[in-house]
């Protein structure tokens, strides 16, 4: 991946980045920028691979939603693969900023970028997919526990999978350190598979 400096906001300010590339469908080799922040962290290339070979057909037409977007990459991913449409929660306003520069990137007029903590914001997202009754992967990256603060988010994010109606899930899949021990079954939705990637690990739910 390159690494370069652009400027973003309102004050120009400087952020490095790194590049990366689509793997694979419409937006297959178009670049996109990836925030080298502390606040977010980007799915290796090697977890996304994996993970769209265990998705492989069935995301076409399907909605996919990115509960901790930061770039982006693995929603615009899905997009690229045959998403019907991507939604996309960020809290931070440079990464939010960096999100929307790669959805133009990719051309994505099907992804819907929302500005806010995923926890506050996730209900919003999750009535409008409930209204459309379409069925929808949800992707769960929420910040590696270690970090300062962060004590406590995968019991958040474990609360937010609870409120997910299993007739509009097509599969929950959360990315997590593979220290981390999940419980087999979080609601309604029961773990399928999991695959670790060194200190990343995939996990599977379905209902």
């Amino acid at each position: 991946m390159r690494r370069e400096t652009i400027a973003i906001g309102k004050n120009s300010k400087e952020l490095k980045c790194f590049e990366a590339s689509i793997i694979a469908g419409s937006a297959k080799g178009k670049k996109i920028l990836i925030p080298n922040i502390s606040t977010t962290r980007s799915s290796k290339g090697i977890l996304r691979e994996s993970l769209f070979n265990t998705l492989q057909f069935d995301i076409i037409d399907k909605n996919f939603v990115e509960v901790f977007a930061g770039s982006g990459s693995v929603g615009l991913e899905a997009l690229s693969r045959g998403a019907k449409k991507a939604f996309f929660i960020e809290q931070n306003r440079d990464v939010f900023d960096i999100l929307k520069q790669n959805i133009k990137r990719v051309n994505a007029d099907n992804a819907t970028a929302v500005l806010g903590d995923s926890f506050e914001e996730f209900d919003n997202v999750l009535n409008t997919i409930s209204k459309l009754d379409e069925k929808t992967y949800f992707y769960f990256d929420p910040p590696f526990s270690i970090r300062e603060g962060m004590d406590s988010i995968y019991d958040k994010t474990l609360s937010l999978i609870e409120s997910i109606d299993p007739h509009i899930s097509e599969m929950i899949i959360i990315e997590h350190m593979s220290q981390l021990k999940l419980p087999q079954q979080i609601g309604e939705f029961k773990l399928s598979k999991k695959k670790k990637f060194g200190k990343s690990s995939l996990s599977y739910f379905l209902a």
